[in-house]
């Protein structure tokens, strides 16, 4: 019997569909993967921003961690939306438990619009308790300045903030610099462990359209690690991916405000 990809994306809920585990199972599909989902959180979010949030009690995160990881597996495992020390707690707990190796973190905090998806005293915890476990990290620019205590809004300080990343417990990082002005779009992947340092840079793409892009090439890194791929090929085949469905939905109006990404525009014209 032949296999399906299997991976699994652990995250926040986005009833706007543009983000969080509806982003994730999208980009999943488009890449060729099963895709299954634990949610951590329900928020009522649409184009324009994030008017509520529910927690999922831990208890019940690690029920769907069980159910999905005894009976189906994963082969890869992204990590969005963790609000809580709770929650990050009973997450690292039940990767472990079910030896999880392939784990994609996006360590979530908060929205385009500047809407906090993350308690406060819930980033060390997030940083002792599950970047250990982590095969990449992928902040962007406002995440890592959260993370290093300092603004990072520069290209130039892109690759020292990687460097510094790289010491708080993962050493893979994919550093997203979408956030900055100017004609292209660079990212940044840093591996300590070879000291690698990948710059992926692409011509900006002039487009209110970019709700969930965070979401999207983190989620795009894992479905290509559960398709076998090594992570300097995932994150550059990610990046390509997420160029494309920026520009398959460029002109593309959807609510008020930042619409999303076009996920399928290898499959059908929007």
């Amino acid at each position: 019997m032949k296999k399906y990809h299997r991976a699994l994306s652990i995250a926040g809920s986005d009833s706007g569909g543009g983000a969080g585990i509806q982003a994730d199972l999208k980009t999943f599909s488009a890449l060729g993967c099963y895709g299954m989902t634990v949610i951590t959180a329900l928020t009522a979010q649409n184009t324009v921003g994030v008017t509520g949030i529910q927690a999922v009690p831990p208890e019940f995160i690690a029920l769907q961690m069980e159910a999905v990881l005894t009976d189906i597996g994963a082969d890869a495992v992204k990590i969005g939306m963790l609000h809580s020390v709770e929650v990050i707690a009973t997450v690292a707990e039940e990767l472990q438990k079910h030896d999880c190796k392939t784990l994609v973190l996006d360590p979530v905090m908060v929205t385009r619009n500047g809407d906090k998806l993350l308690q406060d005293d819930a980033v060390q915890s997030l940083q002792e308790r599950l970047f250990p476990l982590a095969t990449v990290i992928t902040p962007n620019l406002a995440e890592a300045s959260l993370l290093l205590g300092r603004t990072i809004s520069e290209r130039s300080q892109m690759a020292d903030a990687c460097r510094d990343l790289a010491r708080n417990g993962c050493s893979r990082v994919f550093l997203k610099g979408g956030g900055l002005g100017g004609s292209s779009s660079t990212d940044l992947f840093y591996d300590a462990e070879n000291g690698e340092l990948l710059e992926l840079e692409s011509p900006r793409i002039d487009t209110p359209n970019n709700h969930g892009t965070g979401c999207t090439i983190s989620s795009a890194i894992t479905a290509k690690l559960a398709g076998g791929a090594e992570l300097p090929s995932a994150v550059t085949a990610a990046k390509a991916y997420i160029d494309g469905a920026l520009q398959g939905g460029a002109d593309v109006k959807t609510g008020a405000g930042h619409g999303p990404v076009h996920h399928f525009y290898n499959w059908w014209p929007a």
